[in-house]
Formats: C-alpha cells, sequence, structure tokens
C-alpha cells in the first residue's frame, strides 16, 4: 500500500476512494478499497491505496483523534508512504474540532511539520480564495452551511476556524503561489514555518491547481483536505514507477434494490423531488419514528412491495423543520433514531435478498454501512462527480453507492442503480 487515507465520514471516503482509483486522464490511478472501519487484518497485496472510513465527523474530538490514530497505526503497518486526512470540502466542523485535533494528533505521530490543508473541490463549487472558503458564488457562511444541523459554519475565513481547533500555527500560502507551479510551491511549503510546526492552509480556484498542488505534496508524509486534493497523488507514484496506472471496472450486481436516504441538504430534497415524478418514494415523519409509530418494517413493506420501481425512502427535510425537531426531541435523540432506522431497514433488506442499495447523506450512509458490517469494498466506476459504484467482497456481493447530502445530478437516484445494476 502507497497512501493511506482517513475519512472522517463513509461518504467522503467514497468520494477520496474514486479520485484515487481514477487517477489523472490517460494515465489512470492506484488500486483502491475502501474499509468500512479499521481493518482486523492486513490488506490484501494488490491494494495500492487504502481508505479507512471512520464515522468521526460529530463524536467527541478525544473519540475522534483515538479513532483516527489507530487508523493511521494499521495504514502504517500495510507499508504507506502518505497519509490523509480527508474530510468535507465544506470544512464541516465545530469550534472544539473535529479537523484541528485529528490534524494535530496525526501530525505529531507522523512528525509532520508542515501539513497541508485544502478543502477545495472546484467540479462541486468549493474554492479556497484568500484563506476564504467559498461554495460556487457564495462564502461558506452565506452558502445554506450556516444551517447545517450537526456543524453549522458560521465563519468563511478557515484561518480563524481552524485557529480555533488547534495548538498549532495556522499559515496561509495564497492562489498567486500556487499559479507559479508546482516547484515554486513547494519551496513555498518548505520555508513556512521555520522549525515550528505549522498548518498550511492552500488556495485553490480550479483542478489544475489541486493537481499542482498534489504533485508539490510529494513525499510529505501527511496532507489533509477534501477529496480535491488526491487528484495527483497517484500520478507521483506513477511517474516514479512504484504504480503502474490502474482503470476501474464496472461494478455489477443482480438483485432486489432500494434507495435510503436521511440527507437534509437542498440538492438532495431537489433528488428526492426528481425521483417521485416517476418512481414510488416514502416520507418518514421523524416525530412517528422518536414515538415508535414508524420502524424499519414498515419501511421494508414499503420496498418490497415497489420492487422493480426504484423505492425511495426518506426523512429530509428543510433545515428550518429539522431544527424545531431538534429543539423539541434533543439532537442526539434525533440522530440516534434516525440511524438506527436506516441501519436497522439495511440490515432487514439484505436478510430478505436486497443487492443494490444507495444511500443518501454522510450520517445515513455511516448508519448503513456499520449496520451491515460488509468490511472491504472495491471501488468501481464513478457515477457521478465524486460517488463511486462499490461491491462488497465475498460470494454474495451488495453493491452500493454513497452520496453525500449535495452531490449528484437532479436524476442521480435513478442513475445510480441503473450503474450497480450494469446497464
Amino acid at each position: 500500500m502507497l497512501i493511506g487515507v482517513i475519512a472522517d465520514d463513509f461518504t467522503g471516503a467514497s468520494d477520496i476512494a474514486v479520485t484515487l482509483s481514477k487517477g489523472l486522464p490517460g494515465e489512470g490511478g492506484l488500486h483502491t478499497t475502501q474499509y468500512l472501519g479499521i481493518p482486523q487484518q492486513p490488506a490484501d497485496t494488490s491494494v495500492e491505496a487504502g481508505v479507512v472510513a471512520l464515522k468521526s465527523r460529530s463524536i467527541p474530538a478525544k473519540q475522534a483523534v483515538e479513532q483516527s490514530l489507530a487508523a493511521c497505526e494499521w495504514l502504517l503497518d500495510q507499508g504507506c508512504q502518505q497519509i490523509v486526512f480527508k474530510y468535507c470540502s465544506t470544512f464541516d466542523s465545530t469550534a472544539e474540532g473535529n479537523i484541528g485535533p485529528v490534524t494535530d494528533a496525526l501530525a505529531e505521530r507522523l512528525n509532520a511539520q508542515r501539513v497541508v490543508m485544502c478543502p477545495a473541490f472546484p467540479a462541486m463549487g468549493r474554492t479556497l480564495y484568500q484563506g476564504h472558503l467559498f461554495v460556487h458564488d457564495k462564502p461558506l457562511n452565506e452558502s445554506g452551511m450556516e444551517h447545517h444541523p450537526l456543524t453549522p459554519m458560521k465563519d468563511a475565513d478557515l484561518r480563524r476556524v481552524l485557529q480555533q481547533q488547534t495548538r498549532n500555527a495556522v499559515g496561509h500560502i495564497a492562489w498567486h503561489k500556487v499559479n507559479e507551479g508546482s516547484e515554486p510551491l513547494r519551496q513555498a511549503i518548505t520555508r513556512q514555518g521555520g522549525s515550528e510546526r505549522i498548518l498550511l492552509l492552500v488556495d485553490a480556484l480550479n483542478e489544475n491547481d489541486l493537481r499542482t498542488l498534489g504533485q508539490a505534496c510529494e513525499g510529505l508524509p501527511l496532507i489533509t483536505g477534501g477529496s480535491g486534493i488526491a487528484l495527483a497523488l497517484a500520478h507521483n507514484f506513477i511517474v516514479r514507477g512504484e504504480a503502474k496506472g490502474h482503470h476501474a471496472g464496472v461494478a455489477a450486481v443482480a438483485g432486489p434494490e432500494a434507495i435510503l436516504v436521511g440527507s437534509c441538504s437542498g440538492a438532495t430534497r431537489g433528488q428526492i423531488d426528481e425521483h417521485q415524478k416517476l418512481h414510488p418514494v416514502l416520507m418518514i415523519d421523524v416525530r412517528d419514528v422518536l414515538t415508535g409509530v414508524t420502524d424499519a418494517n414498515r419501511l421494508v413493506a414499503f420496498i418490497e412491495q415497489n420492487q422493480g420501481r426504484a423505492p425511495l425512502v426518506y426523512s429530509s427535510g428543510t433545515p428550518e423543520s429539522v431544527k424545531q425537531i431538534q429543539q423539541e426531541y434533543g439532537r442526539e435523540k434525533v440522530a440516534a433514531a434516525l440511524d438506527n432506522l436506516f441501519g436497522d431497514t439495511a440490515k432487514k433488506l439484505v436478510a430478505n435478498g436486497t443487492r443494490r442499495i444507495v444511500v443518501g447523506g454522510g450520517e445515513t450512509s455511516g448508519a448503513v454501512v456499520s449496520a451491515l458490517n460488509l468490511g472491504a469494498l472495491i471501488i468501481g466506476e464513478e457515477i457521478d462527480t465524486g460517488v463511486p459504484a462499490m461491491v462488497s467482497q465475498g460470494q454474495d456481493p451488495i453493491a452500493l453507492a454513497l452520496k453525500s447530502g449535495n452531490f449528484g445530478a437532479k436524476d442521480f437516484f435513478a442513475r445510480a442503480l441503473n450503474t450497480l445494476r450494469g446497464d
């Protein structure tokens, strides 16, 4: 294994996994496997990039640090030369963490004095300029992320956000230096901080900037960011002859199907509206879940009654309605109830023969894959930007697509099932 990734949620893990698997156009990427939690056994020797998916974005910082360090140890044991800490391209975190504390701990373990940090993902409209994060044409704190139910982002200046979370110095490398090319950028990174450890936010406005940044990061023991930061990491190993360039195959699994959605993002709500024009859709009332009126058996019955028609069940709502329910019942109680509901539903569906599952939302994806306990997933072709088809190992494989809330075109759900089917 050459590159090891520690991802703080499951959809983000698949996002960076497909980036490493795809590599640069015409060149190919690395043979990539995504692990659902920290494996208890060595990786297959064919794996060149291993992505450990944790559910650590919103848990207490101490637990996130412990889990991330444990994942790092396993990846180092597999021979990884470079570790990537992957978080969301909207820098989802609170004043307490978890991005800063995890980065600090990994930097200390890896003796990394200069840690590049870049959440930019231009293909999804996320860019970093003068240290400020933008979502399309809006600053982060005006993009809708200020209403996120778990990690509301109130400040677009990531230098201020990060400094609240870290015990290390925070620096910034502006876009004009990135635009000069990978070698000048490498030198700029080297000059920062002196003997003091420093976390460096690096601007990026387009994919060319991310390729430049990736090449400039060659040899750094630790880098952090969104999936875009991995665009050129495979290239570094390919040009050195340590990897040949892998081209992902198509994942195709036959059998019953289901779509489970728990994201309240605007993009996901639009995708649900589009899907229900042609397919059966069931809305879940969160209060009914909390009071026991709705359970996994009801969801399973709906999906199985509508087999062959791409059935979808969802608990999405507007940010205002979600906030009201959280205030009424408590944020943790609401989150736990929905996680348990979707996890139990997935387990029952698979036990009854469902073999293709599309999941919308990071927290929901984490609940589903944790419940299914699939172990490792082979990365297949990209369904939509940042979302690969994935297939579990073994004689009776399960095909999955895990979509972050804001990802995917309007017809994503139907297209994802078609891809998993091999159409």
